[in-house]
């Protein structure tokens, strides 16, 4: 058996796994990730990277560049143009991230879930009760970043911003172990709610201003939620004094901005879209597959 392969089925326990990354000092220990990953000595760089290939499944192929400065350097690594392909269809509505798709459904009694059974308040998550009230019956689906997918996300169609919020919190690991044992996990960790209007070659006529939501959600070890059309130097943390209003338009696949690691963005729709075909729990994506299709207005 391969190292690799040992740690693999090592992790796999997971009253082992939920000690190993949630039952330590989170905030320290991304403060500390935060530090360390930015070293550029030889020294850290080299075995930094090296254990990170080692311990995550890490695709380097279409990175942009092929040396990096250090771990966090290729943690935020950029694609060459065109490794990500996004869907052209005006009626369908595109991932914005390499992702495992998570819990998806639909928003019942102002609630959606994170696993089956573990239900939490979409006001809660997005500190605005009248905006979560604007979901009602609308459709959600969580996408997973692991440690050594690329961590940039991209705008899902045409659209235009509106709304960031910055909401503070903890930093519990977002992998499915975590989410069995940790109520309202999202509604806990650190996130960024954003508000976008669709915009441009809309998903039909009937779907002009249609509202959506992404909703990055920070995990352990991610040492900031980055919006550079907000900030291009500090993080979401140190840039967003509670709430961003203003419009900033998006073209369809254009980058919007990136985690420090691995984490998760939770999708929001309107009632008439429908997820599309291929979007079910555990699958794999990438950046610009078809996520959503509108149905057009009722």
């Amino acid at each position: 058996m391969s190292l690799r392969s040992a740690i693999k089925r090592l992790t796999a326990q997971e009253d082992l796994n939920f000690l190993l990354t949630n039952c330590i000092p989170r905030h320290a220990a991304t403060r500390f990730m935060g530090w360390f990953s930015k070293r550029e000595h030889p020294l850290v760089r080299l075995p930094s990277i090296a254990l990170w290939q080692l311990f995550c499944d890490v695709d380097l192929t279409h990175a942009e560049k092929a040396r990096f400065s250090s771990l966090h350097d290729a943690f935020t690594r950029r694609l060459k143009p065109g490794a990500r392909a996004f869907v052209d269809d005006p009626a369908v509505l595109a991932s914005p991230c390499d992702a495992i798709v998570g819990a998806t459904g639909t928003v019942t009694a102002g609630q959606a879930h994170q696993i089956k059974g573990f239900d939490y308040e979409l006001a809660e998550l997005l500190g605005d009760a009248a905006l979560a009230s604007e979901f009602e019956g609308g459709q959600f689906v969580t996408l997973r970043l692991t440690a050594g997918m690329y961590h940039r996300f991209h705008a899902p169609a045409d659209l235009v911003v509106e709304q960031v919020r910055y909401i503070s919190g903890d930093t519990w690991n977002v992998n499915p172990v975590a989410l069995k044992r940790v109520e309202r996990l999202y509604c806990r960790n650190e996130r960024a709610p954003i508000s976008v209007r669709l915009a441009g070659r809309l998903a039909g006529p009937l779907a002009a201003g249609d509202r959506l939501l992404l909703v990055p959600v920070a995990a352990i070890l991610v040492a900031s939620i980055r919006l550079p059309f907000l900030d291009p130097i500090r993080n979401v943390r140190d840039s967003v004094a509670g709430v961003w209003q203003g419009a900033f338009a998006f073209s369809r696949g254009q980058e919007m901005g990136w985690f420090e690691h691995g984490s998760t963005i939770v999708v929001f729709a309107p009632p008439h879209y429908r997820l599309a075909d291929g979007i079910i729990e555990g699958a794999v994506i990438e950046a610009g597959y078809a996520l959503m299709t509108s149905t057009g207005k009722d």
